[in-house]
């Protein structure tokens, strides 16, 4: 009796109601909370939002429906990035061609920006920098269209500016007067770009190009003046990896970083609170046949490998894929979100700073990207 009335309310999408779960860890602290996107698979129109209240202890699922009841397809295809930048919380959803703007404390709808095959966000300055493929999701070795940066206002929602780039750029940050962006060429297999692109965010034009790996994706600035950027590589003579950029601005020095053993880093996401980079990945190779994990921590100001493995209690054989990934800034708790068979519901495991897993949940499908709200 209820898909019928369901179905009727949103042109034919079927709108499930939000769940809860209490972790029975419900705690005092300066952030009130975090969201999570799910990614959902690409088609499917899946991409989900969930909300965790640290006083409570309760994880909601599916939020984003209750909150705005009148938004017709929900939050739509491929939930790529998620931040929150002031007041606002900012949603990139990838094949839906926009970016989801809501109120960050109740995630109410506030507009959006309609941006084709677009990527990851970062901020500065009152501006949002938004990376888009600017073209269809097709696999082609002579695929012609060069990405774009995009800049936002923040406050109109206006596009104001863009600056072209690389083939289908991914992550991006800011550094120093520069936004620095990760060309993959992931359409162009096996032609891979293998370029992160400086853009001078006064001109807002890309100054140069600079040779890292193949694959390019993630890139984080941290305190030192240094870019940290991993390469997902080709399966095969080029590895999944890690490189540190020192000195991006002239000379840019390129170091691949590795493990005590020699053997590359599989950076799958990774995050940075402190001088600490938090890493985790997965990754088979048709070379060598083997699939290698890691849940390492780096070092930044020493460019150390601390740790291949900060799961203390040997939980981590129970996540399959790991995938999404946050740092709690104060307790430093780690969050994981597992892409289990990348169908159904995904995990969502919490780890404290020794560790030891301190909960696990059923979030939506594919728990990717993670933004914490601060009282």
């Amino acid at each position: 009796m209820l898909l019928p009335l369901l179905q009727a309310c949103r042109h034919d999408t079927i709108v499930w109601p939000p769940e809860e779960e209490n972790t029975g860890n419900g705690r005092t602290d300066v952030i009130r909370g975090f969201y999570l996107l799910n990614e959902g698979n690409m088609g499917s129109n899946k991409c989900t939002m969930d909300y965790y209240d640290y006083a409570s202890g309760t994880y909601v699922r599916n939020i984003y429906g209750n909150a705005n009841p009148s938004a017709v397809k929900e939050l739509g295809d491929v939930g790529n990035d998620l931040q929150i930048y002031g007041s606002r919380l900012w949603a990139v959803v990838n094949c839906s061609n926009k970016v989801e703007v809501m109120e960050a404390s109740t995630a109410r709808r506030i507009g959006q920006v309609d941006l084709a095959n677009c990527r990851y966000i970062c901020f500065h300055e009152g501006y949002a920098y938004v990376s888009s493929y600017a073209g269809p999701v097709q696999i082609n070795p002579d695929y012609e269209q060069r990405g774009i940066v995009v800049k936002v206002d923040t406050a109109t929602l206006e596009k104001v500016d863009t600056c072209i780039v690389g083939f289908q750029p991914d992550c991006l940050a800011v550094l120093d007067g520069k936004i620095y962006v990760a060309n993959s060429g992931g359409y162009m297999s096996p032609n891979y770009e293998n370029t992160l692109s400086v853009i001078d965010l006064a001109s807002f034009t890309e100054e140069r190009r600079i040779p890292v790996a193949v694959n390019l994706h993630h890139v984080v600035a941290d305190r030192h003046g240094q870019l940290w950027v991993s390469s997902r590589g080709d399966y095969y003579g080029n590895p999944n990896s890690l490189y540190c950029i020192s000195d991006p601005a002239g000379e840019a020095h390129v170091q691949r970083v590795a493990a005590p053993d020699g053997r590359d880093l599989v950076v799958k996401n990774m995050t940075l609170c402190g001088d600490s980079l938090y890493i985790i990945g997965k990754d088979f190779s048709y070379v060598t046949m083997d699939t290698q994990v890691n849940y390492a921590i780096v070092h930044t100001s020493r460019r150390e490998v601390v740790t291949t493995n900060f799961i203390a209690d040997g939980t981590e054989a129970s996540i399959m894929e790991p995938y999404g990934l946050a740092v709690h800034p104060v307790s430093r708790e780690v969050l994981i979100g597992d892409a289990r068979s990348y169908i159904n519901p995904g995990t969502l495991f919490c780890y404290s700073v020794d560790g030891v897993q301190q909960w696990k949940l059923r979030t939506g499908d594919i728990p990717a990207h993670m933004a914490f709200l601060w009282k």
